[in-house]
């Protein structure tokens, strides 16, 4: 594995999971493999759980870690090819990558939607531009589109808490914000449901469809509550639209998930990727109960980072 953007760069899911597993129970046990070597870690954006998670996570393969928050401490940069750099971009992509490349063993970047243009956003220009201009392995920690770690992490959580024969029914609910929100958590846990072996369901006010490219084969039900019928896991998300691009067109606090509307549900556990907005997305009772699986999704953030560093330090070096 040299690039981890999304679920399509792993091989097997169930391997992936498996590997997480058993780091989860040894996690010292591969530092050797990440001697001498070095994670470079690049923010655009802020973090909490990714940034704490993927640099304990290096460390624990035994790597070096260096932490650059470009968004306070780089040169402006610029993505676009070609231009006269006449205006407020200091620094090229393509030096950068290059640069980074020769201190590096691997590069992680974060970077947010901007939610001007949809057409830049999902062309995932910063990503790309570094896995082009880069000559070691790239690990999304967050694009425009997708969060490849923090899906990984939802799966091994699901599978940790799944112990029957039969397929658990998986819903994503959207929640209300107070502001747009970008697609790239609910894209991305669309995109591994649809490959994990568990019957999935979206749930949202109308208006609020994602992109197809990540959602195609999904079961689509404007009624939350039918839905939640049923349901054996349910994660809370909000997300502005995906059409009219950015806008938030419903903020309908009824959305707000309850143990009230828990009731039609298996007992369901409830599942967000944190930060959480409380008493607005999500209630306290729901996330303070013991069918809440916040912080063990929060803690499995590390293992899923440290089986993909893992499986590049292993097919790379």
């Amino acid at each position: 594995m040299k690039i981890f953007t999304s679920v399509n760069d792993v091989t097997s899911i169930d391997e992936m999971v498996q590997e997480a597993l058993m780091l989860k129970k040894n996690p010292y046990s591969f530092s050797h493999l990440g001697k001498n070597k070095t994670l470079g870690m690049v923010f655009m954006n802020p973090s909490l759980r990714t940034r704490l998670s993927t640099q304990k996570a290096g460390m624990n393969l035994g790597m070096n870690t260096m932490v650059m928050n470009m968004d306070k401490e780089g040169w402006a940069l610029e993505m676009n090819e070609g231009v006269v750099m006449n205006g407020s971009t200091v620094e090229h992509v393509k030096d950068v990558a290059a640069v980074m490349s020769q201190y590096c063993d691997i590069i992680a970047i974060r970077c947010f939607a901007q939610m001007q243009n949809r057409d830049d956003d999902y062309s995932e220009k910063i990503i790309n531009q570094f896995i082009k201009y880069s000559t070691v392995p790239i690990v999304s920690m967050e694009g425009s589109t997708l969060h490849p770690l923090q899906s990984l992490a939802d799966v091994i959580t699901i599978r940790e808490n799944w112990t029957k024969k039969e397929k658990p029914k998986v819903v994503l609910t959207w929640a209300p914000h107070i502001k747009p929100i970008a697609q790239a958590v609910a894209n991305s846990f669309s995109e591994w449901m649809l490959k994990a072996d568990v019957d999935f369901t979206i749930t949202h006010p109308a208006g609020y469809e994602l992109s197809e490219a990540f959602t195609k084969g999904a079961k689509t039900e404007y009624n939350q509550q039918k839905a939640l019928k049923d349901a054996d896991f349910v994660y809370v998300k909000n997300w502005s639209c995906y059409n009219d691009y950015a806008k938030i067109t419903c903020a309908d606090s009824s959305w707000m998930l309850t143990n009230d509307k828990l009731k039609v549900t298996n007992n369901a556990k409830v599942m967000h990727c944190l930060p959480v907005r409380r008493n607005l997305e999500l209630s306290d009772e729901v996330l303070d109960s013991t069918n809440s699986l916040i912080l063990q999704q929060a803690n499995n953030r590390l293992f899923s980072a440290q089986a993909v560093l893992k499986k590049m330090l292993e097919s790379n070096f």
